[in-house]
């Protein structure tokens, strides 16, 4: 993999590895801690570790989620507007589904599209109400799909996804009881 690729790895940081004839996460994997701290300071010592896959930072499993989306990648590329339709539809109805079951709706809906040449491009729409229902999500899916020039360009994956989310769950009002066991709580 190119060092660009790496997290945490920027132009100047790459610029750096390469005249050091650093350019992939091999060569970089063959440098020595020691090296690597010579040229980059403490930063090397992190760098020695993405280069073996190492990562010391906790694992956040309870964070906060911030879109919900499905894409489809076909076994054969699509050059038939009708059947990329109806397979942004089922994309759409999958996207309903993760956001029942996650108990929320999205205001930014963003179509994903990669053609055969692997060229992808995403187009966003920000509304001002939330999105959840299939037949709206269909609809701006559809909208920002027939604004893209197909150029006779055939697709090989289709994706939406819905960010700005709305947790239905932290916006629920929560009504406390006032009486418990026929005394008022305090």
């Amino acid at each position: 993999m190119p060092i660009e690729k790496f997290h945490g790895i920027g132009e100047v940081t790459a610029a750096k590895m390469h005249s050091l004839g650093i350019h992939t996460g091999v060569d970089l994997k063959e440098r020595s801690l020691t090296e690597l701290t010579h040229h980059f300071g403490k930063a090397g010592q992190y760098y020695y570790k993405i280069a073996r896959a190492e990562d010391d930072r906790p694992v956040e499993a309870n964070r906060v989620r911030k879109s919900i989306g499905a894409e489809t990648s076909f076994a054969q590329d699509l050059s038939d507007v009708g059947q990329m339709l109806q397979e942004l539809e089922q994309i759409a109805q999958i996207v309903e589904q993760r956001l029942e079951q996650h108990e929320t709706r999205g205001r930014t809906l963003t179509l994903k599209v990669k053609f055969s040449d692997y060229q992808r491009l995403t187009r966003s729409k920000t509304m001002l109400a939330p999105l959840s229902e299939l037949s709206t999500i269909f609809e701006i899916a559809k909208a920002l799909f027939e604004s893209i020039d197909l150029e006779n360009r055939s697709i090989r994956l289709l994706g939406i996804s819905l960010s700005n989310l709305d947790n239905a769950k932290q916006t629920q009002v929560i009504q406390l009881p006032l009486f418990q066991n026929g005394n008022i709580i305090f």
